[in-house]
């Protein structure tokens, strides 16, 4: 992705932070709207079987489905619950380190799997994946690097850039035995909303481009192909604003 493509997100935003601060009904409206679609489509990537309608049904009257799985009512809320934790992080400005992401991934598994909040420690296979996440054994080290580099050379990057980094180290370290997907769109996000761009959804119908995005830079080390993606869901990200406040 290009400077002109980063060039255009920046003119969104400005647009955008210039009908800064929005109504509260007007930000509650879309923050609903935007808590509904992300956890029902981050959700549905992974397999999840409630439908749109009833995630909005799960969350907003916490109501169960007949015949849908209790293990996929708690993925809702709990997706739910760690976009607030998200909020709240990326209000006070928080960078990325250990503890925020495996307090996201404790948020997302919690009461689906004993080991949320801890790295694996066994090794994994992402089947149809060309690439191998490294053995257990050095998923630490791994993830040692991961931070220095975060740190580091990854803060000088346009947001959009290292929000996109970060997902797909995340995805090729893959440090968790379940929930990395998930876990590492919330990582994902919370760089773009620090630095106040609009959180990106990655539609579950996108999801085969998306795999191989991610495929493409675990294999090939190279970027590109998901940086653009990103940069395209993050223009799509500013929509419903521009719908609301009447310049769409």
């Amino acid at each position: 992705m290009h400077h002109d493509a980063f060039a255009t997100l920046v003119a969104l935003k400005s647009t955008l932070d210039d009908h800064l601060p929005l109504a509260p009904g007007l930000l509650r409206n879309l923050r609903k709207d935007m808590v509904l679609r992300y956890t029902y489509h981050s959700n549905a990537i992974e397999g999840n079987a409630l439908t749109l309608t009833e995630t909005k049904v799960v969350l907003e009257d916490g109501l169960t489905i007949g015949g849908k799985l209790l293990r996929h009512h708690l993925e809702a809320v709990n997706h739910a619950d760690a976009i607030t934790h998200l909020e709240n992080l990326a209000k006070e400005n928080v960078l990325l380190d250990e503890s925020v992401l495996k307090d996201l991934h404790q948020l997302v598994l919690r009461g689906l799997d004993n080991e949320a909040g801890r790295y694996r420690g066994c090794n994994v296979i992402i089947s149809g994946a060309g690439h191998t996440p490294p053995d257990h054994l050095h998923v630490g080290e791994r993830m040692q690097c991961f931070f220095d580099w975060y740190r580091g050379d990854a803060q000088s990057l346009h947001p959009v850039e290292r929000a996109a980094r970060v997902h797909t180290d995340l995805v090729i370290i893959h440090p968790f035995r379940d929930g990395n997907g998930r876990t590492s769109r919330l990582a994902m996000n919370l760089e773009l909303m620090r630095a106040g761009f609009p959180t990106a959804i990655v539609p579950v119908d996108d999801r085969l481009a998306y795999f191989q995005n991610l495929d493409k830079a675990g294999k090939d080390a190279d970027y590109g192909p998901f940086v653009q993606q990103l940069g395209q869901l993050v223009e799509q990200s500013f929509e419903p604003y521009w719908y609301l406040l009447g310049l769409a």
